[in-house]
């Protein structure tokens, strides 16, 4: 065994040579650091197993540390990948009571305001009791990290409802009543719905449609014939789905079944199903009359939640919306036929049990600290102005204190807009939309001009940002930069590119699973030093 250890400099050329890869030092390092391979030695030189070296890069994940550092470069920094974090841990607690697009994990924002140190993070950027801002606030994640490390922190952002989400995730509850009041609209919409014959009409459908599956899609067997190309799924799946639509057809008549609204005009008359629209209403105006306006907001929340899974398409389309559908068909995601949802109920008492769940967890990390995001927009709004409003106390702490500095991930041009992504919670609650604020928004596409717009606006807002920033401030901008945008915008902003991390983003959403990175600009004053 001994004669196997070298030193981690040593190891770098040797698996470097072996794989005929560039395996650097700062690789090795990373390997020891994060627990994938066994440090070895206590005293001067730190040593490492070749064997365990090799049989990681041979590994699914060294091998796919490798695959990406092809495809994306060398300088890609892995230890910021958080390869090692299972989805629970990416999306623990309150992070996940409402899904959204764009969001960055939790472990990258604390990774970066943690006050600890290691070989690839050499300084200490932010410390306990400071006051952080998130610009960009989205879905909050900045806010709740600051609020588990000790510290104050602002959040802005120009849609109203991805404040609500925000600021429900680190609102202070009465558990108790929540508790009491998601059971009571629990019981109603039962009794509600118990004599539907939407209801009754889904048993029998469910009944057939199991027998079915059953008979045509037996599994795992014909996901194995699928895989081994014995059958031609894409056709085998639309003759049967024909072939069952008539019996679907035949129970919508006989139960008298209305499954379109009257008009499409909005989100909500278009991609849900006349029974489930009804129940949507019936849940709203019971949490209307919730008297504690905390726990009415949080009720509104896990609605909003409950009613994007229940939108009228097929399991494979959720995340993007491409048309209506209101009858079964063939589910390449679950290799059978399956159906539209008929009612909410079941989505509505799973994400209450969840929601409830997850705010105990985050109730035994809290921090009684302070933090809160604004609906405006960032180019203009008056921190303390605004602070001052909703709490004079913090507002006198962040005059005399300023905010220490940001973690943000503006809007990517030309991918998102970020109103849509809501459209149905936007409809249910009345919210207005302010698309045509939005800084790079996907209807603006990714043209010259649409690329001169965002720059524009971004610096706007760090130009803006300043005035409420200490003088050692420092700003983190979590970007995908391909178009090169961030050196004209921290030059137009009077700041610096001091420091950039490349990290790979392992879990993204949707469907692409190709390498793809993200840049972590690390900016200063101009001025300053």
């Amino acid at each position: 065994m001994q004669q196997d250890l070298i030193t981690i400099k040593d190891a770098s050329k040797w698996i470097s040579g072996e794989l005929k890869k560039d395996i650097t030092p700062s690789n090795i390092s990373y390997l020891v650091n994060y627990g994938r391979i066994n440090k070895h030695g206590n005293n001067g030189d730190t040593f490492v197993s070749k064997e365990e070296v090799l049989k990681y890069y041979k590994s699914y994940f060294g091998n796919r540390s490798l695959n990406w550092k092809e495809k994306l470069g060398n300088d890609i920094d892995w230890h910021l990948s958080f390869e090692n974090y299972k989805e629970s841990e990416t999306t623990k607690h309150v992070h996940r009571l409402h899904p959204y697009k764009g969001k960055f994990i939790p472990q990258l924002v604390e990774y970066f305001l943690d006050s600890r140190t290691d070989e690839f993070k050499k300084e200490v950027y932010f410390k306990k009791g400071d006051i952080v801002l998130d610009p960009f606030c989205g879905s909050g994640t900045t806010l709740v990290q600051a609020n588990e490390l000790g510290m104050d922190a602002i959040g802005v952002d120009i849609s109203q409802f991805n404040s609500l989400i925000s600021n429900v995730k680190v609102e202070n509850y009465n558990l108790n009543d929540l508790d009491l009041e998601l059971r009571k609209i629990s019981d109603s919409l039962k009794k509600f719905i118990s004599n539907s014959r939407t209801v009754n009409f889904e048993k029998v459908l469910l009944d057939k449609l199991n027998s079915f599956n059953t008979r045509y899609f037996p599994s795992p067997e014909f996901k194995v014939k699928v895989k081994n190309k014995e059958v031609d799924e894409f056709r085998y799946g639309l003759q049967k789905e024909k072939e069952f639509l008539t019996t679907y057809k035949e129970l919508i008549k006989e139960f008298n079944i209305e499954l379109n609204q009257f008009n499409s005009d909005s989100f909500l008359d278009r991609w849900f199903l006349k029974h489930i629209r009804t129940e949507i209403d019936f849940v709203f105006e019971l949490i209307k009359k919730i008297k504690n306006p905390d726990t009415k907001k949080i009720a509104s929340v896990i609605l909003s939640r409950t009613i994007r899974s229940c939108r009228a398409t097929t399991h494979s389309d959720l995340a993007t919306l491409i048309e209506p559908v209101t009858t079964t068909y063939y589910c390449s995601k679950h290799g059978k036929i399956c159906k539209p949802l008929f009612s909410i109920q079941s989505w509505w008492e799973r994400y209450s049990k969840d929601t409830l769940k997850r705010l105990k967890e985050f109730y035994s990390l809290r921090t009684n600290t302070y933090q809160h995001c604004f609906t405006n927009d960032s180019r203009t709004i008056d921190l303390f102005e605004a602070t001052e409003k909703i709490n004079k106390e913090f507002a006198q702490k962040l005059r005399t204190k300023k905010i220490q500095g940001i973690f943000t991930s503006p809007p990517y041009v030309g991918l998102i807009n970020y109103h849509e992504q809501h459209a149905y919670a936007y409809d249910l609650f009345g919210f207005k939309r302010r698309d045509e604020l939005e800084i790079g928004p996907l209807f603006k596409g990714t043209g010259k001009e649409a690329k001169e717009s965002y720059i524009e606006g971004i610096s706007s807002v760090l130009n803006n940002c300043k005035r409420f920033l200490a003088k050692d401030y420092c700003v983190f901008i979590v970007a995908n930069d391909k178009h090169n945008l961030y050196p004209t915008i921290a030059d137009k902003a009077g700041m610096k590119i001091v420091q950039q991390f490349k990290r790979p983003v392992l879990n993204r959403s949707e469907k692409d699973k190709n390498a793809y990175s993200e840049t972590i600009f690390h900016l200063k004053e101009k001025n300053n030093g």
